[in-house]
C-alpha cells in the first residue's frame, strides 16, 4: 500500500484562513444547525469560499456520523455527518477535518456545511 501524497499549499495552489467579519446561521428544516460569530472563511484555489463554524457553536445533538471519508492531499483525512431532519437530500451534509495538516491547523475542531444539502447559510454584520 502506498502512502497518500501530502501537499503543501503554495502560488499554484494557494489556501487560505481567515476570521469572517460576520455572524453566520446556518438552518434546515425550521430549525438553527450552527449560529457563529466566529466563523472561519477558507478560500482554496480557484474552489468557493467555505465557511467552517467552531463545534462549540453547531447542536451536535442533530448530527449523525457517518461512515463516508475523504482524503485532501492539502488538508488530511476528513469525516462526514448526516443531518437527519433533511432526509436523503442532507446525507453527508457535514463534514470536518478532524486532524487537519499543519498547514491548515486552524480548521481543527471545525465544522463545514454544503449548501445544497441545508435549506440556508444568512449572514448578518456583527455591530
Amino acid at each position: 500500500m502506498s502512502a497518500r501524497p501530502t501537499k503543501i499549499p503554495g502560488p499554484d495552489h494557494p489556501i487560505t484562513i481567515d476570521r469572517h467579519a460576520s455572524r453566520v446561521v446556518v438552518k434546515l428544516a425550521g430549525r438553527t444547525i450552527a449560529d457563529s460569530r466566529h466563523v472561519l472563511t477558507l478560500r482554496e484555489a480557484n474552489y468557493p469560499a467555505v465557511f467552517y463554524f467552531p463545534r462549540t457553536d453547531v447542536d451536535m445533538s442533530l448530527l449523525e456520523p457517518t461512515d463516508h471519508a475523504t482524503y485532501c492531499p492539502y488538508k488530511g483525512d476528513c469525516s462526514y455527518y448526516s443531518l437527519p431532519l433533511g432526509g436523503e437530500r442532507s446525507k453527508n451534509a457535514v463534514w470536518s477535518y478532524e486532524s487537519p495538516y499543519e498547514a491548515v491547523g486552524e480548521i481543527r475542531g471545525h465544522l463545514a456545511f454544503y449548501p445544497d444539502r441545508i435549506d440556508s447559510i444568512e449572514e448578518t454584520p456583527i455591530l
